[in-house]
């Protein structure tokens, strides 16, 4: 069994000799039957020499409670009904008391000393998992995210391991109170096992949602963290904006969707306006002004939320947060569809678009089918109203006597004229189920949603993406809704943090320029909020790096986006090498910001951070056109930005689908290099060939971890 080893002394992270070299590591979960067959592998002789290894550091227990001591203060808040201020040395009110369940010496998928446990009084849970003491540099790193629990994922350990720490990890759920807790208990847990005294330094990191509640740490907390690694951030009007200016592009532009991603396709026109009418193309400003990468709208799809070219994959596919909504402010689709300033009611081309595409009948049920017991499974209905824009319905049941008994949920199907009663429904509703009664169905809230943005304009100022909505003397030109949902959901999960900026552990913020969940000039917009918090002291504390030709998943859904799993292992060796070396990382990456959209250079000099530049053309164009059976000759230039690493390998897919093929470097790793490479089409199509690039900090061709990526592509169109 391949052991992962420390770095020689005086070496800050190197990868563990034999490591597997483009097995992709980060935070998924390794498929059940392959980790079963990888410890199948295992020799029996490899478990007893590494178990005896465990044993050796195993000598220490611990006592099953640790509570405060007398006189420890309590954690909290700096301002009246502020986020608590946890420290150090304070003990939180919630969870002061860890408990330790269970502990075991473990073999895969690396060697440790697993700590499993829990908070008395909660359900938060905690898992600690320690490499050997020879194999441990005095540090952890712990992953947060709303939906995690306590189990650390295999690939994350290893990194951990081979990245000289051990590992931190529970079900936190919102906030960073609980895995500040974790994080406090966890040191002493170590401290004992490894015999030290010493500081043990600690690194967070969260995508997405984690990283709300990464910078909810990052401000709230002092001594408990040295460095953060928020990445593919959102911001405080993220959720649900984002996903409901998705959804009316979704209303309005589907039928023209592959016209505008071929236009922002490399090669295409680069007018995704041309061809649309005046509300198109105000629709396609509003959403990339709003954010929607415009290059992201090649991946229409995804952006769109569609299956094929305009069917809708689903009546709720973008509007994940509309229950949210409709529960902190009931009366929106009331106002939205009757009140002068609102869209519904509005004399305008996209007014008359919604309210063509608005459903409102009740039908009759004709029958009820039901199952042995007597309960109703299906019903029966008279008619089926028109659903133009395949959106969300609602169902609402009126009682024969006309009584409204409430909401049903289930599925409508337009053929058959059945609706199928889903699970979940109220006893009063089914039992007033019955031939003769009435079933509403609507979609008021549902066309009414995709426009909440446009009366959620904070109050707070630097929300450039808002700007749109307010006049010239910045009043917003519509009605504010009395409820800031998406502050309090941002509230929610951050665990009362505000976005100040005010960061108190080295902070390096990985965003993506394709992102359309969490829209670059998050970034941006965060980076300005800790330039206002810190002043003299922010380029001693923070970076910004941009990822190209990468959004929301890792890896890419698709061949036209990379894997940026590389960049966010460099990411945190680089802040653990700052908070205890002092060795600066690379400079934030240079962008521009111009209604809300991000772009960089063109070089790699130019752009800084740490990512490759991959410039692939044919005859100097990134768009030619041929006849079939004739030769192409691609040439690209590939370049590190100075100081960051040295391309290690690069692949080449001709046609834009399917796999790339690995080709064999000449020379020794280096900064830049020129290839050339031909390629014959013998079939006519439109193909979009692609160069991928991964550079290495150390030029090391081998290494697991910190393979950073980037793509070139440019188009073929083959007659």
């Amino acid at each position: 069994m391949a052991i992962a080893r420390p770095p020689a002394p005086g070496t800050m992270f190197t990868d563990p000799p034999g490591a597997s070299v483009g097995r992709p590591a980060g935070p998924r979960i390794e498929p059940a039957r392959r980790r079963e067959q990888r410890a199948r592998n295992v020799s029996r002789r490899s478990i007893r020499a590494v178990a005896a290894a465990i044993v050796a550091v195993s000598s220490t227990l611990f006592a099953p409670c640790v509570t405060a001591s007398a006189g420890t203060p309590q954690c909290t808040p700096t301002t009246p009904n502020g986020p608590l201020w946890v420290t150090a040395n304070c003990v939180d009110p919630t969870y002061g008391k860890p408990v330790i369940d269970s502990q075991a010496d473990i073999t895969y998928p690396v060697v440790a000393h697993k700590v499993t446990g829990h908070f008395n009084g909660t359900d938060k849970r905690f898992t600690i998992e320690l490499p050997p003491k020879d194999m441990w540099q005095g540090r952890f790193f712990q992953l947060v995210y709303p939906l995690l629990d306590e189990t650390i994922d295999d690939r994350n350990l290893e990194f951990y391991v081979a990245s000289g720490g051990y590992g931190v990890q529970t079900n936190g759920g919102s906030g960073y109170r609980v895995d500040a807790a974790a994080a406090k208990f966890a040191k002493t847990v170590a401290a004992r096992y490894y015999g030290t005294n010493q500081r043990i330094y600690g690194y967070l990191f969260g995508g997405s949602g984690g990283s709300y509640e990464t910078i909810g740490a990052d401000e709230n907390t002092i001594g408990v963290w040295d460095g953060a690694v928020p990445y593919i951030p959102g911001v405080p009007t993220s959720i649900p904006n984002n996903f409901f200016i998705r959804a009316l592009g979704s209303i309005v532009l589907r039928n023209k969707a592959s016209q505008i991603a071929d236009a922002v396709a490399p090669g295409g026109s680069g007018d995704p306006a041309a061809g649309l009418n005046a509300m198109q193309r105000a629709v396609l400003s509003e959403l990339t002004r709003s954010g929607v990468p415009l290059r992201a709208l090649e991946d229409y799809q995804y952006v769109f939320g569609l299956n094929g070219n305009t069917t809708p994959a689903g009546p709720d596919e973008l509007l994940g947060f509309a229950s949210a909504v409709r529960a902190a402010d009931a009366t929106y689709a009331d106002d939205f569809w009757s009140k002068p300033g609102y869209l519904g009611a509005e004399k305008s081309a996209l007014g008359d678009f919604l309210r063509a595409g608005k459903v409102d009948r009740t039908v009759r049920i004709t029958a009820v089918n039901r199952d042995p017991q007597g309960n109703p499974t299906s019903l029966v209905l008279d008619g089926i109203p028109a659903n133009p824009y395949g959106t969300g319905l609602d169902f609402t049941l009126f009682a024969a006597d006309g009584a409204n008994r409430g909401s049903l949920s289930g599925s409508l199907d337009t053929a058959t004229k059945i609706f199928t009663l889903a699970g979940g429904n109220s006893g009063g509703a089914l039992a007033a189920i019955a031939a003769g009664a009435e079933l509403r169905i609507d979609n008021r809230w549902y066309l009414a949603l995709p426009a909440y943005q446009r009366y959620q304009v904070p109050t707070r100022p630097g929300f450039y993406s808002f700007d749109q909505y307010r006049g010239l003397a910045g009043i917003p030109r519509y009605p504010r809704r009395p409820a800031q949902v998406d502050i309090g959901i941002a509230a929610g999960v951050t665990g009362g943090g505000t976005y100040s900026g005010s960061i108190h552990a080295k902070t390096i913020v990985v965003g993506n320029l394709l992102d359309s969940d969490a829209f670059a000039w998050d970034g941006d917009w965060y980076s300005q909020q800790v330039k206002q918090a810190l002043g003299n002291a922010y380029h001693d504390n923070f970076r910004l790096w941009y990822n190209d030709n990468a959004d929301h998943i890792a890896p890419g859904r698709t061949d036209r986006l990379i894997d940026y799993t590389g960049i966010l292992h460099q990411a945190l060796r680089d802040v653990a090498a700052w908070a205890e070396k002092g060795i600066p990382p690379a400079e934030s990456t240079r962008y521009r910001q111009q209604d809300s959209q991000i772009t960089v250079p063109a070089t790699a000099a130019e752009r800084r951070g740490i990512q490759p530049v991959v410039d692939l053309t044919a005859d100097g164009k990134n768009r030619v056109e041929v006849h079939t059976g004739t030769a192409v000759t691609f040439k690209a230039r590939i370049q590190v930005p100075p100081g960051q690493g040295k391309i290690v390998d690069i692949a080449w897919n001709y046609t834009g689908t399917g796999a790339f093929k690995t080709i064999q470097l000449t020379g020794s790793p280096r900064e830049s290099i020129d290839v050339t490479k031909t390629f014959t089409f013998d079939k006519p199509g439109t193909y979009f060939p692609a160069l991928l690039a991964t550079a290495q900090r150390g030029g090391d061709a081998n290494a697991r971890y910190t393979r950073v990526q980037n793509l070139g592509r440019m188009r073929v169109v083959v007659h």
